[in-house]
C-alpha cells in the first residue's frame, strides 16, 4: 500500500529561491517535459509549438544523431539507421524479444542487452534512450532559463529492475540529475488528484506505445494509496499496429522484403489505426516494393484482428482487482492514460469492464509527464518537505533460498516502496562456515518456478552445532524500486551485501506469468512445499541422531540401540525412496519417541560432567 500525504489548505512554507525541476515521460512513442509554473504543471513546448516529441534517432555515418520528427520524417527512406520504440530494448537481450525479426533496423545479440547497429556505430537502447533525453533537457533548459536541479522520469510499473536502472543510466549520460524513478500510472494519479482534488477508488489504465499498466489506488482527502499494480511489459500501440499489418498481409497476399517495407508497413498502419479512432473506415496505403496497395479497413477489421490484445488488458486489469480485494463495481472512477487509449475499442472494453465511462478530461499523452512534473518540483524543495509523500509499490514478491530448493518470501509483492525488512536464518550442519545467499524474485513455492536474480556468499561464520548461527538476510528497495541485500551473521557481525543490478531484464510475459502460474498452481505448490518442509526436517532429525550415537552410543544397552538403529533407517529409507510428506512426519516422530529416554540420558551425563568436582558455595 502506497500513500501520498499533501498539506492541508492554509499551510504555507518560508519564502526561497524556486530550484529548477522537470518530470519527464520517457514514452515508446513520444516524449514529453513538463514543469510547475505559478503552482500549475504545463507541458514545455518546442521551438515550433509542439509538446510531443517523437522517441525516434536517426544515426548519421559521421556521428552525427537527428532526433524528434526530423528523424521520423526520413525513418522509410533510411529505416535501417531510424531507431523507433527504443524503449521496449530497455534491460532486454535479444532472446526476449519475440518480435526482432519484423524489425526494420538491425539488432546485435550481445551479452546483457542488446545493440542497435547503425552507420554511426553499435549504439545500446541507453544510449539511444539518452539522445532522446538529451533534447528534452535541452528544450527545458531553453524554456526555464537555467540548468535543472532534478528531474523525475516516469517508468512502466513493470519495469524490473534492469529496465529501471538502464533508465537511470541514459539520465545519467545525458547530463539529467535524476530525483526519482515515478511508476507511470502512479504519475498520472497525481496528476489527476491534484487538479481534480478527487476522492475514492480509482483504477489507472495505462496503454502507452509499448507497455500496459494498470494501477488500483484509493484517494482520500489529499491521501493516495496504491493499493495494486499490474500489467503487462510487453504490450502497446506497437503491438495493435503489429497486429493490423498481419491482417493487412493476410488480405493482400503480400510479404515485406525488406526492412524499407517494414517500415513503410509500419508507418502506413500506424496512419490507418489514428484514423479510425476518429471514423468508421480508413485506407490503408503502402508502397511495397514499388507497387503502390491500397486497402479500405473499417473499424470492426481492426477491432477483430486486435481483440486478443484488448482482451489480455482487460485480464490483466481483473488481476489488479482482485489483488486489491475489489470487485468492479467498486471502482469510482477510470483514467485512461496513454495515446493507445484513444482508440474506440479500448473506451468500450474499459466501459464495459468496470460499467462506467472512463475519465479523459486531461490530455492522455500528457497527463503522465504532468504528474512527474509535480513530484518533481515537491521533491526539488519547491513546495515545502511536509507537502506531500509519495510511496509506490513493487510487482512481485523477493526473497532468498532455502533448504530443500524452497523460496522463502521476505518482501511480498505490492509492498510499498522504499521498504527495508530482515528475516533471521540458520545454519543446516554442523561445523557451517559459510552460506550461500540466492536471491530470487516470483510467487511460486520453488526455486525453479523463480527467477534468479543474483548469488553471493556470507563467509566467516563461527563454526557451531547445525541451528546456532543466527544470520540477519536484509532486504531494502529504494523509492526507484532498486534492490540491495544484506547477509550479517548477528554473533560475529561478519556481513556481506550485493547490489542487484541483473545484466538483462525479464522476458516479455513473464511478469504475467509468474501471477498467473501462481494463482493455478498454488494448491500443487503448497503440497511440494509441505514435503520439501518434511523432508528438511527429517534429515535434520536424522543428522542429530547419527551425531549423538556417534558421541554417547555406550549410554543405550545393545537392545535400545537396535530400536534406535530400526527407526533410523526408516526415516532414512523414507527420503531415499521420495515418501510422502506424512509418512515423512510420522517416522520422524517415530524416532524422536524412540531417542526420547536417549536424549534424557545425554542431558543428565552432561550435567554430572559440568558439577564434577563442584561443591555447592561454588555454585552460589
Amino acid at each position: 500500500m502506497a500513500l501520498l500525504q499533501i498539506a492541508e489548505p492554509g499551510q504555507s512554507t518560508a519564502p526561497h529561491q524556486r530550484r529548477l525541476a522537470a518530470g519527464i515521460d520517457l514514452g515508446t512513442t513520444n516524449s514529453l517535459v513538463a514543469t510547475v509554473r505559478s503552482a500549475q504543471a504545463q507541458v514545455l513546448p518546442d521551438e515550433h509549438g509542439e509538446c510531443l516529441l517523437p522517441s525516434v534517432a536517426r544515426y548519421l555515418p559521421d556521428g552525427g544523431v537527428e532526433v524528434g520528427r526530423q528523424a521520423q520524417a526520413r525513418a522509410a527512406d533510411d529505416p535501417l539507421n531510424t531507431i523507433v520504440s527504443v524503449k521496449r530494448f530497455m534491460g532486454r537481450c535479444l532472446a526476449d524479444l519475440g518480435d526482432a525479426a519484423a524489425l526494420p533496423f538491425r539488432l546485435v545479440d550481445q551479452p546483457g542487452m542488446v545493440g542497435l547497429a547503425t552507420a554511426a556505430g553499435e549504439r545500446s537502447p541507453v544510449q539511444v534512450s539518452a539522445d532522446i533525453l538529451r533534447v528534452l533537457r535541452g528544450r527545458a533548459e531553453q524554456s526555464l532559463g537555467g540548468e535543472l536541479a532534478g528531474v523525475v522520469i516516469t517508468v512502466p510499473a513493470y519495469f524490473d529492475d534492469a529496465q529501471r536502472q538502464a533508465t537511470k543510466d541514459a539520465a545519467r549520460i545525458a547530463g539529467l540529475p535524476v530525483l526519482r524513478l515515478l511508476n507511470e500510472p502512479t504519475a498520472a494519479a497525481i496528476a489527476y488528484g491534484l487538479d481534480r482534488a478527487a476522492e475514492g477508488t480509482f483504477a489507472v489504465y495505462d496503454l502507452g506505445g509499448g507497455t500496459f499498466d494498470i494501477s488500483v489506488l484509493r484517494l482520500s482527502r489529499g491521501v493516495f494509496e496504491v493499493l495494486a499494480t499490474g500489467g503487462d511489459a510487453a504490450l502497446g500501440g506497437d503491438d495493435y499496429d503489429a497486429a493490423l499489418t498481419g491482417w493487412f498481409l493476410r488480405k493482400t497476399g503480400r510479404a515485406a522484403q525488406s526492412a524499407a517495407d517494414k517500415a513503410a508497413l509500419r508507418r502506413a498502419a500506424r496512419a490507418c489505426k489514428e484514423a479510425l479512432s476518429a471514423r468508421a473506415a480508413a485506407p490503408f496505403r503502402v508502397s511495397l516494393g514499388g507497387a503502390e496497395l491500397h486497402l479500405d479497413v473499417d473499424r470492426g477489421d481492426f477491432e477483430a484482428a486486435t481483440a486478443a490484445l484488448t482482451a489480455r488488458t482487460v485480464a490483466a486489469a481483473r488481476r489488479a482487482l482482485r489483488d486489491a480485494g475489489l470487485a468492479a463495481q467498486d471502482v469510482d472512477g477510470v483514467v485512461l492514460v496513454g495515446g493507445s487509449t484513444r482508440m474506440p475499442q479500448i473506451r468500450a472494453a474499459v466501459t464495459a469492464f468496470f460499467g462506467r465511462e472512463p475519465l479523459t478530461d486531461l490530455d492522455p499523452d500528457q497527463v503522465v509527464a504532468l504528474g512527474a512534473a509535480m513530484q518533481a518540483d515537491v521533491l526539488a524543495g519547491n513546495g515545502g518537505a511536509d507537502e506531500w509523500l509519495l510511496l509506490d509499490v513493487c510487482p512481485l514478491s523477493l526473497g532468498i533460498e532455502t533448504v530443500g530448493g524452497l523460496v522463502e518470501k521476505i518482501i511480498p509483492r505490492n509492498s510499498t516502496l522504499p521498504t527495508a525488512r530482515a528475516q533471521e536464518f540458520t545454519t543446516f550442519k554442523d561445523g557451517q562456515t559459510a552460506m550461500s545467499i540466492h536471491v530470487v524474485q516470483g510467487e511460486r513455492e520453488t526455486i525453479a518456478d523463480c527467477r534468479s536474480l543474483a548469488r553471493f556468499e556470507l563467509r566467516g561464520i563461527p563454526p557451531a552445532v547445525a541451528g546456532a548461527a543466527r544470520i540477519r538476510v536484509g532486504f531494502q528497495i529504494d523509492a526507484d524500486g532498486l534492490l540491495a541485500v544484506t547477509a550479517r551473521e548477528q554473533a560475529s557481525g561478519v556481513q556481506a551485501h550485493v547490489e542487484i543490478k541483473p545484466s538483462y531484464g525479464l522476458t516479455d510475459l513473464q511478469v504475467a506469468d509468474m501471477l498467473r502460474e501462481a494463482i493455478g498452481s498454488a494448491q500443487a505448490d503448497m503440497q511440494l512445499r509441505m514435503l520439501r518442509e518434511a523432508q528438511v526436517d527429517a534429515r535434520r532429525v536424522l543428522d542429530a541422531t547419527e551425531s549423538a550415537l556417534k558421541a554417547d552410543g555406550a549410554l543405550l544397552s545393545p537392545a535400545e540401540h537396535g530400536e534406535v538403529r530400526r527407526a533410523l533407517f526408516a526415516v532414512a529409507e523414507a527420503l531415499e525412496t521420495q515418501a510422502p510428506a506424512a509418512d515423512l512426519k510420522r517416522l520422524a516422530a517415530a524416532l524422536g519417541t524412540a531417542t526420547e529416554a536417549f536424549a534424557a540420558r545425554r542431558m543428565n551425563a552432561s550435567i554430572r560432567k559440568a558439577l564434577a568436582g563442584r561443591t555447592v558455595d561454588s555454585l552460589d
